[in-house]
């Protein structure tokens, strides 16, 4: 029975109209039409809607999710199982491999804080013989520390800060021999990590209340931006006032919106705040943002 308004669905469900909208137009929902145009739906879509969320929260592209949609629709629970278990292993494969990369970034920096401390205080400027600034690489730490130059996150930030040709640096050790210290990702690295965003799965951990929080802190922030459209995404040019404001929450979205993209750029008076985002990811990116005039 179709007795639902898309305020009142997106009421029941906690997704968003404009999200509605896009499962509308992605073929994951449907809608009936009243004579005057409005959309009304069925109780079942209150269903559907719990499934797709479920589905994003694992990390399933909308093109999965919506083959998936039609087997569970069909009512046979052991078809959706077996539809669910290898997407749910490679998931998971990805999710280790990114885990492990983590573990030795983590290790390699822990070595580096170590190595760092190790070494004296000088009054004197920074030269080569201050262990971490030698031109050459030596291969005592590259064998332990060379996951680092593939790791996610900090790693890719620190080689766009360090070096982006991805030279090794050595330090200090207690025997006076100099030990590899890896201060850049690696050129190849830091490109990966560039793109992560569009590898990562179009989910946010965010619901209910949380999300509709977040999205009012960012209307608020963003609120009087000159606004202008750019490939997979937007620019917002912002007075720089709002500098740490905006850093504040483009953090705090990446932490359960990992497939959104920030880059801010500092321009004299000006913050331009660009926000990119993969193509499923379009409807998020217009809920936190608005649609183009």
């Amino acid at each position: 029975m179709t007795s639902l308004m898309i305020s009142q669905l997106a009421e029941r469900s906690g997704v968003p109209a404009t999200t509605l909208r896009f499962y509308e137009s992605a073929g994951l929902l449907s809608a009936d039409r009243t004579p005057a145009g409005y959309r009304m739906y069925g109780e079942d879509a209150v269903d559907r809607l719990a499934f797709i969320g479920a589905a994003k929260h694992l990390g399933l592209a909308l093109g999965e999710i919506g083959e998936l949609v039609g087997v569970w629709e069909a009512g046979a629970c052991r078809d959706v199982k077996a539809g669910l278990r290898p997407r749910i292993s490679a998931r998971l494969a990805e999710a280790e491999s990114r885990a492990a990369e983590l573990a030795a970034f983590t290790a390699s920096l822990r070595g580096a804080l170590a190595h760092l401390d190790a070494l004296p205080d000088r009054a004197g400027r920074c030269d080569p013989e201050c262990g971490f600034l030698a031109p050459g690489a030596g291969s005592a730490a590259r064998g332990s520390s060379a996951s680092g130059s593939s790791a996610s996150g900090s790693a890719a930030a620190s080689g766009r800060a360090a070096a982006s040709d991805g030279a090794a640096a050595s330090g200090g050790s207690r025997g006076g021999q100099p030990v590899d210290v890896v201060l850049s990702a690696g050129r190849r690295a830091a490109e990966r990590e560039a793109e992560r965003w569009r590898a990562a799965p179009v989910a946010c951990s965010l619901g209910g209340d949380g999300l509709r929080e977040r999205t009012d802190r960012w209307r608020d922030a963003v609120a009087g931006a000159t606004r202008t459209d750019v490939p997979e995404g937007l620019r917002l040019t912002l007075p720089v006032d709002r500098v740490a404001r905006i850093a504040e929450l483009a953090a705090a979205e990446q932490e359960c919106c990992p497939f959104f993209d920030f880059r801010l750029h500092l321009d004299g008076p000006y913050l331009h705040l660009e926000v990119r985002a993969p193509a499923d990811g379009g409807a998020l990116l217009t809920d936190l943002f608005g649609s183009a005039d």
